[in-house]
């Protein structure tokens, strides 16, 4: 569903590029306002949250989409923990909707869809480990790796229940902005796929934002 912002850009307390390839961790305190932005159009945002106070609690993709009785994340869609608690709303979404079936490039999962010798091209899990390792504060652990969000990716779901990666039906400056509803840790990983046509096999910036 398409639903425009009354935020102010100019506003916002934080704003932050993000290259392909690179990752974002950082808080955001209950009340406050993300926005991703999808500056070129057609990039992916592998987007995992947190309980920043206990980090044992974290994104459920089967209890957000059973919770709103469908598969695809867009405008008023609650994002809810493991223990079945809201940790963030999406209030406005200029995209039209986010896939959270599909999960986040891996070694493994590039050598199963494209080629054994792609096992090595940097993925999204690889940012998530890096982000792990190099901050060590948040608390987290290679085992919090678990449901991501694709903010912008287009996912459709056959009639025969399987997933299919179809061109993007993002573009650029379209934005996804969500409340949290608890405190959060957002961890993305700005995806660098390379092999996937859905980009034009060209992973390009998006831009953070913090009200």
């Amino acid at each position: 569903m398409i639903t425009e912002s009354p935020r102010n850009p100019d506003e916002a307390r934080l704003q932050q590029q993000i290259d392909a390839g690179d990752y974002w961790l950082q808080r955001i305190e209950a009340g406050q306002t993300l926005r991703i932005t999808d500056l070129e159009g057609n990039q992916a945002a592998d987007t995992l949250f947190f309980n920043a106070d206990d980090t044992a609690e974290r994104y459920s993709m089967s209890d957000t989409l059973r919770g709103q009785n469908n598969v695809f994340l867009t405008a008023g869609s609650v994002l809810r923990s493991n223990r079945d608690r809201p940790m963030l709303t999406i209030t406005a979404d200029t995209c039209g909707r986010h896939d959270t079936l599909g999960g986040a490039c891996s070694c493994e999962s590039n050598t199963v869809r494209y080629d054994l010798e792609k096992r090595h091209m940097h993925s999204c899990r690889d940012s998530w480990m890096l982000a792990v390792a190099e901050k060590p504060q948040f608390g987290l652990m290679r085992r919090d790796i678990t449901h991501n969000i694709n903010f912008f990716m287009n996912v459709p779901v056959t009639h025969d229940g399987g997933l299919t990666f179809a061109d993007g039906i993002s573009a650029p400056g379209k934005y996804v902005e969500m409340v949290a509803q608890i405190n959060v840790l957002v961890l993305i990983s700005n995806c660098p796929q390379l092999n996937n046509p859905c980009n034009g096999y060209n992973p390009t910036s998006i831009l953070v934002s913090v009200w």
